[in-house]
């Protein structure tokens, strides 16, 4: 079947949105690590006998169909595994020609790349910064805390070739993000984790990925139970509170955390921009080494494949009727629970991989992390306004430190002031000696 002409059903071009994001995976699951909780090195069982690697004239024509089928100014290409760098250099460097013989008059192109950094060398750094592509290091914390899960195929740790691989990024001043996940392993430690990623790393962008692992034997998302490896949500939620508080008391404007710039837009009444939290979802596709697409990088498997480049165009399979289903069933298969949730604005649900557990009044399709998310949410709620009104305002978010500083400066002289049987000024009408205020440190004081 040539190139232009659909399978049935697959929708029309038209129906394409304008933009979307596919994740890109050359050498399919293959990888030199072998993370205990990967979600994706199981999905080598899909492709029995297959090389892994993505051929040339593949790569040329996912290339002409992703500039082809974007109506935006701005394309960026995101390559991820397994892992991607096992490629090699020269892999890429026909990518970013292939980029600029297809790329249109005014548009601008760029790449991301996610990787475990331990395949990092010269070569490839000098290839990152000519090419301005912005790198993704995975790292889950200081050593003991990231070679917990992160091992190689020998069971070895990783921390020390993963740091080798940052400073060879900052070496050639390659701009990278960390994305670090949380898991059993470092879930209980976020102030840790945060200030080595902050301090030891200098990371100026940070993505926390909660683990949510199912517990079968396909690698699919079926079934409702998690391995012992999977973050529980109480954990999840206590863990960015915790960063929250070291962040809005003194990085804002500093350091970038993914998930408090996605939760300002929802304050501010913008789109949250991550698929996540969307209300709806199906924009975010991922695209095997042999050209096979999938709705979701978290649902490559057979009953999520779209079709194949070389059979379907690209944004016939992006505009289906299927992928559109897809996307709409995040938010028409919502709990009641969650539809009359006070953080639903900010939360729309998450991810649907992860609604695996009953509502408290029994109905299907609550998140396993809601407990976490709910309580994150409503944690936030008063420093996340105080950042929208100064952005409504014109003026920085960062100035919320300054006004947070000042309050925690008047409560600690009021809290001075409070004998130990009087009426704690906090307001909550117990005495100052049995109210939390009562307990605390003046240092530790936070505005009710």
């Amino acid at each position: 079947m040539s190139l232009t002409t659909a399978l049935p059903g697959t929708g029309h071009a038209s129906d394409c949105p304008p933009a979307f994001h596919i994740m890109a995976k050359p050498r399919g699951a293959i990888c030199n690590l072998d993370c205990e909780y990967c979600y994706f090195l199981s999905k080598e069982m899909l492709y029995p006998g297959s090389r892994f690697r993505m051929a040339s004239d593949l790569l040329e024509a996912y290339i002409r169909q992703y500039i082809e089928a974007h109506r935006t100014s701005e394309v960026t290409f995101s390559w991820q595994g397994g892992e991607p760098t096992l490629m090699g250099p020269a892999f890429f460097r026909l990518a970013v020609e292939l980029q600029q013989k297809y790329r249109r008059p005014g548009a601008q192109i760029g790449n991301t790349l996610q990787t475990n950094g331990t395949t990092l060398t010269d070569e490839w750094c000098e290839l990152f910064r000519e090419h301005n592509f912005l790198i993704g290091i995975s790292i889950d914390g200081p050593r003991a805390l990231h070679d917990r899960y992160r091992v190689d195929k020998g069971g070895k740790p990783t921390f020390d070739r993963v740091i080798t691989g940052v400073e060879l990024l900052r070496k050639h001043r390659v701009e990278f993000n960390v994305l670090t996940t949380l898991h059993a392993g470092n879930a209980g430690h976020p102030l840790e984790v945060y200030r080595f990623l902050r301090d030891e790393v200098d990371a100026r962008f940070i993505q926390f990925i909660p683990i949510v692992e199912r517990a079968n034997d396909t690698g699919f998302q079926e079934g409702d139970v998690v391995t012992g490896r999977s973050v529980t949500a109480r954990q999840y939620g206590d863990f960015l509170c915790a960063v929250f508080d070291e962040w809005v008391a003194r990085d804002v404007g500093r350091v970038f955390v993914q998930l408090f710039d996605v939760a300002l837009a929802a304050w501010v009444g913008e789109r949250p921009g991550l698929c996540v939290f969307e209300p709806t979802c199906g924009t975010a596709l991922a695209m095997e080494h042999n050209g096979d697409v999938y709705s979701c990088d978290h649902y490559v498997e057979p009953a999520h494949r779209l079709g194949n480049i070389t059979d379907v165009p690209l944004n016939q399979m992006v505009g289906s009727e299927k992928q559109r289903q897809f996307g709409l069933s995040k938010s028409d298969s919502l709990p009641r629970h969650c539809r009359e949730c006070e953080v639903r604005f900010a939360c729309n649900g998450g991810c649907p991989k992860d609604r695996i557990i009953d509502t408290p009044d029994g109905e299907q399709g609550l998140n396993y992390l809601c407990e976490g998310y709910r309580r994150f949410f409503n944690h936030i709620d008063r420093p996340m306004k105080l950042m929208a009104a100064e952005l409504r305002a014109g003026r920085a978010p960062a100035n919320v430190m300054y006004q947070l500083r000042m309050e925690r400066e008047a409560l600690r002289q009021t809290f001075k002031v409070a004998g130990r049987n009087d009426t704690c000024p906090c307001g909550s009408g117990r005495k100052f000696k049995k109210c939390r205020y009562g307990k605390m440190q003046p240092a530790d004081y936070r505005p009710p």
